[in-house]
């Protein structure tokens, strides 16, 4: 019986035992120790166990006050720590306020520390330049040679079609007449065999036709001298100073068809000029008064040599012709004489130049540089008055009079020429001595030789004094 008691009483003990270790697991289930942990409040959130409510709190009010005491002693020590820390920190930079290390050292200025939180930087945006931002305002100078380069290759094309219809036009309207006057229209000479209808693209403004096959003549050289449309510089230039399209038409003539005289007739805004630049008109022609010429437009200027051949040469369907189309006839010019333009070089030839028999017409092209097709069918008379004048050269014979007076004005200019040329060889071999005893005299002086500089010193002493001495005649009684 003894014994069943001892072991009811171990019983009953243990019994007592683990309820009272169930209850002190309840209130520390991880078995923490609460007075030595800091971090026992965030443990029911590393394990995944639901943090205690209001009510379980309720139930144990002991252990959370004991647990919030100790998370405000923990915090004390933390503050603490940071206070010594940053203690620390000052004694560490202590030595960069010294105001014997540094020289203008401004001590009530604190230093910048890296860690204070008292005052954050102000951060500023940089801002980006105009010329480094992606918009178009970036790209105009691009922009305004793209616009500048279409705008020139528009009018380039323009231009060019412009022209070329103005040249089809007139060979078109003109092809008919031509044909009736000349064996061969339109060879441009490529080939052995004879073509026609070709009208030569020497540019993009001057166009070219060749005609042959008549008598009296070698052949037809018409230049069709246009604007230049497909420049655009040129364009604009018209625009404020507007000019006119040009027809050139030369003729050459055979030998001894044409009779020795030199005529021109030419409005008068280039009239001065042809006269200072052509050799033939500057050297036998002479402004003559249109006074005695009463169908002729006051326009106009003569320049004559002979006024036998002026007079044959104006007769009345060509002073019509002029006065009817005024202003479109810039010149006509008729030598026998014709040998170009006076050269730009002062250096004057040594020989008398090659002459021939030419007829120069030049014609304006209606519209003043706002030509239409339409106006090169009007000039057909023009080109029927080119046919007129040839026909009246090839027959004019001067009297007797008149040719003695145009062969003593060519005889008078061959002699100047010849003048002229002679003085011009005078004044080379001039210059050909002097450079020869200027270089006789640097090989002398470079020898070192003082006698032969003293025999060459004298010699040209003696020369000199006899070239200074008058000339004496001796005459013999």
């Amino acid at each position: 019986m003894s014994n069943m008691k001892s072991i009811s009483c171990c019983l009953v003990l243990t019994f007592i035992l683990v309820i009272g270790i169930t209850v002190v697991k309840s209130g520390n289930p991880h078995d923490a120790d609460i007075e030595d942990n800091d971090f026992a409040e965030f443990e029911d959130f590393e394990d995944g166990v639901e943090v205690l409510e209001d009510e379980d709190r309720a139930e144990f009010p002991d252990d959370v006050e004991v647990q919030q005491q100790k998370e405000g002693g923990a915090e004390g020590e933390d503050d603490e720590e940071t206070t010594i820390e940053n203690e620390d920190d000052d004694d560490e930079f202590e030595h960069f306020t010294d105001e014997d290390e540094f020289i203008g050292f401004d001590k009530g200025q604190s230093p910048s520390s890296g860690k204070s939180k008292d005052k954050l930087p102000n951060l500023k945006m940089t801002e980006v330049p105009g010329h480094l931002r992606t918009n178009w305002d970036s790209f105009y100078m691009e922009i305004l040679m793209l616009a500048g380069l279409a705008v020139y290759f528009l009018n380039f094309i323009h231009g060019k079609n412009k022209n070329h219809k103005l040249a089809q036009a007139w060979l078109q309207s003109n092809r008919d007449l031509l044909e009736s006057n000349f064996h061969i229209v339109g060879d441009d000479g490529s080939t052995k065999e004879a073509q026609a209808g070709t009208l030569m693209k020497e540019s993009e403004n001057v166009y070219a036709l060749w005609c042959s096959g008549r008598s009296a003549l070698e052949g037809m050289l018409v230049e069709l001298r246009l604007l230049k449309r497909q420049d655009l510089i040129s364009t604009m230039t018209n625009m404020f100073k507007p000019a006119s399209d040009q027809i050139l038409v030369t003729i050459d003539l055979d030998k001894n068809v044409m009779d020795k005289f030199v005529f021109a007739i030419a409005m008068k805004r280039s009239c001065a000029k042809l006269h200072k630049e052509m050799i033939d008109l500057s050297q036998f022609t002479e402004k003559k008064n249109l006074d005695k010429y009463s169908d002729m437009p006051s326009s106009y200027q003569l320049l004559s040599e002979v006024g036998e051949a002026s007079n044959a040469l104006l007769d009345k369907k060509v002073c019509q012709v002029l006065t009817k189309f005024e202003g479109q006839v810039e010149f006509m010019h008729f030598s026998d004489q014709f040998c170009g333009a006076k050269s730009q070089d002062e250096s004057q030839a040594t020989k008398m130049p090659e002459v021939k028999p030419v007829m120069i017409f030049c014609f304006n092209v209606p519209g003043k540089g706002k030509s239409k097709p339409t106006d090169m069918e009007q000039m057909k008379p023009l080109l029927q008055l080119v046919f007129y004048c040839l026909e009246k050269v090839s027959r004019l014979q001067l009297g007797k009079e008149a040719r003695n007076k145009s062969e003593k004005n060519r005889k008078k200019a061959e002699e100047q020429f010849l003048k002229a040329a002679h003085s011009q060889l005078q004044e080379a071999a001039q210059l050909r001595r002097e450079e020869k005893r200027r270089n006789e005299k640097e090989r002398i002086m470079n020898e070192e030789d003082p006698d032969k500089t003293r025999k060459w010193e004298e010699r040209e002493s003696r020369r000199e004094m006899k070239r200074k001495q008058p000339k004496m005649k001796m005459m013999k009684i």
